[in-house]
């Protein structure tokens, strides 16, 4: 994930600063224990300024609005006690060329300091503090004990000291081709840790970026570069001093194998509105799929192993069913000897009998420390435990199917969600993850108590122009089947394969076309365990028709007068992946 630079932090607080100062301070919320975002009104637009300590994504830039939801965190509640309804009237940088900046805050514009938001972007170290104007902390993000770090600790009450100062030279314009060309090479080595480790201000990404729009190699080492090298590379190196000094800057995305940002507008491939915008899209974009990933895994893992445990019951369940399948045989052994007493014999280990449906010749084995009484008996117990073991099993195996049946659908819906595209994606995980809890699969700690947002159904159009909606979890699929559809409307699922509810919505007296019923009998088939197979059964019948049983788990339904269709899942491949929102 690339990380917020020097160069980016002074194009985000430049915008800042011409854009949304003076604001008035209206609320604090704490989305995360990372996250915190600032309430803004000017006179003419409102706002949300996230301030993020993450040890990946720290960052400082103007965000979408934070969920809704309560806020518990204690650093959120004090910067909300101290600051609310005061005035952001500076957003400046501690000291040249140092990732540190001050938010300060008073009563109005134009009126002394009173409070210092110090936000912190250095990675790992990265943190958000408040301090009175005398610079004494209230209150930090992250504070840092004195067994923690001696260097510089970070405890309430302390006066604010700013982090270390970098050593390593301050790049300028006034510097000569020939001086700077001396100080990368001084040493032979890649160009990219030359560049890195001569200067101060200096990413990765804006070094791999500079030498990309110069078209060198970073690996390329410093003894191998030509005079016209030399001198493209400090022309680049020029202009982004240029830029720094202007504060002129072109944010956009770049060209790459993984999605990337730049505000220099080298290697640009779709231009952003501005920094602010640019960097809210980036970090969501990969917090999400970072947090996706990590959860669909977790729930992969979490059903995945509910269901060994299951199909391991169910096969002793199964393995006890089929044992008693010979509880006759035992209780006509018993008959066939009781009927031939008299051909028992004291000490016998069988006794060949005729089968009294059959005539064949029919040998039972016995137990010679018993007579023929006793070894009946032991037969006739043993075909009546079989038989209430039938009894008593039964009604356990079907419970246990029913439960494996409901995991498989839960599975499918974890499954269907191959990769993260928008904040939908993660709500829906999120909201698998709350049903699991409800159905006592996860402990109960981890349950949200605020209310489940909403979540949009996947929406499609026929060919005929009439609207498919499909659910994208068993809550939505219970939504959709019995509160969202009509009479008129047609039902579809997949023939005992696990997925998803779909329903194709239709006017009083609509009869949809040959082309509208395959179509969704493809996409009830896409959205389902069975996506990679060219042929699925489908089956469809009126929503009327579909019922949930009494105490059934979320997703699970019976239903009547249903009719077949073949499905084909990868006819529609290509127009799944951009639906039309719900």
């Amino acid at each position: 994930m690339q990380q917020v630079d020097f160069t980016t932090l002074t194009a985000a607080c430049c915008e800042l600063r011409s854009q949304w100062l003076p604001a008035r301070i209206e609320q604090v919320v704490q989305q995360d224990r990372f996250t915190v975002y600032i309430g803004l009104r000017t006179l003419d637009q409102r706002g949300w300024l996230a301030l993020s300590w993450h040890p990946q994504a720290a960052r400082l830039c103007m965000g979408t609005p934070p969920p809704k939801g309560a806020d518990t965190f204690t650093f959120s509640q004090q910067l909300r006690h101290q600051l609310n309804g005061l005035a952001l009237i500076a957003v400046e940088p501690i000291a040249d060329w140092e990732r540190v900046i001050d938010l300060q805050i008073g009563q109005r514009p134009q009126a002394p300091v009173d409070w210092h938001v110090y936000v912190e972007i250095m990675g790992k170290y990265s943190n958000v503090i408040l301090t009175n104007a005398e610079n004494r902390i209230v209150t930090a993000a992250h504070q840092v004990s004195a067994q923690q770090s001696s260097v510089r600790p970070i405890q309430t009450g302390d006066l604010y000291q700013p982090p270390p100062h970098l050593t390593d030279p301050i790049p300028t314009l006034s510097e000569s081709f020939e001086h700077w060309q001396r100080q990368v090479g001084l040493v032979p080595g890649p160009l990219k840790r030359n560049l890195l480790k001569t200067y101060r201000g200096l990413s990765s990404a804006l070094v791999l970026s500079m030498l990309s729009t110069v078209a060198l190699k970073p690996d390329l080492s410093t003894e191998q570069l030509q005079d016209a090298d030399w001198q493209r590379l400090f022309q680049a190196w020029q202009d982004w001093l240029s830029a720094l000094e202007n504060q002129s800057f072109t944010p956009g995305w770049c060209r790459g194998e993984s999605l990337s940002y730049t505000v220099l507008g080298w290697d640009i491939t779709h231009p952003a509105t501005d920094t602010q915008i640019l960097l809210d899209e980036y970090y969501s974009q990969q917090l999400g799929e970072q947090v996706f990933k990590q959860l669909r895994h977790q729930l992969q893992q979490k059903v995945k192993g509910h269901l060994k445990k299951l199909n391991t019951k169910a096969k002793t369940f199964q393995d006890q069913l089929k044992a008693s399948d010979t509880a006759e045989a035992y209780r006509e052994r018993a008959d066939l000897l009781m009927a031939h007493l008299h051909e028992w014999q004291l000490g016998m280990k069988t006794l060949t009998l005729k089968d009294f449906e059959s005539g064949e010749p029919r040998t039972l084995t016995l137990n010679p420390e018993k007579n023929a009484v006793q070894n009946a008996q032991a037969w006739y117990k043993r075909h009546q435990k079989l038989k209430r073991s039938r009894a008593q099993v039964q009604p356990l195996l079907e419970e246990v199917l029913s439960e494996v049946a409901y995991l498989d659908q839960v599975e499918a819906s974890i499954q269907q969600l191959e990769q993260f595209e928008d904040t939908a994606d993660l709500l829906t995980l999120h909201d698998i993850r709350d049903e699991l809890i409800l159905q006592n699969y996860f402990p109960k700690l981890e349950y949200r108590k605020d209310a489940p947002p909403e979540i949009p159904f996947y929406q499609y159009q026929s060919p005929s122009g009439w609207e498919l909606l499909i659910g994208r979890n068993n809550r939505q699929n219970d939504l959709l089947t019995f509160r969202t559809a009509t009479t008129y409307d047609l039902w579809f699922h997949t023939q005992e394969i696990p997925g998803s509810h779909v329903l194709l919505r239709l006017e009083a007296g609509a009869v949809p076309e040959p082309g509208d019923m395959q179509f969704a009998a493809n996409m009830a088939a896409y959205y389902s365990r069975a996506r990679q197979s060219h042929q699925v059964p489908v089956i469809y019948t009126e929503s009327k028709n579909v019922y949930k049983p009494k105490g059934a788990k979320p997703g699970m339904v019976i239903y009547k007068h249903e009719q077949v269709i073949w499905g084909q899942p990868q006819s529609v491949k290509d127009r799944v992946h951009a639906p039309s929102p719900g």
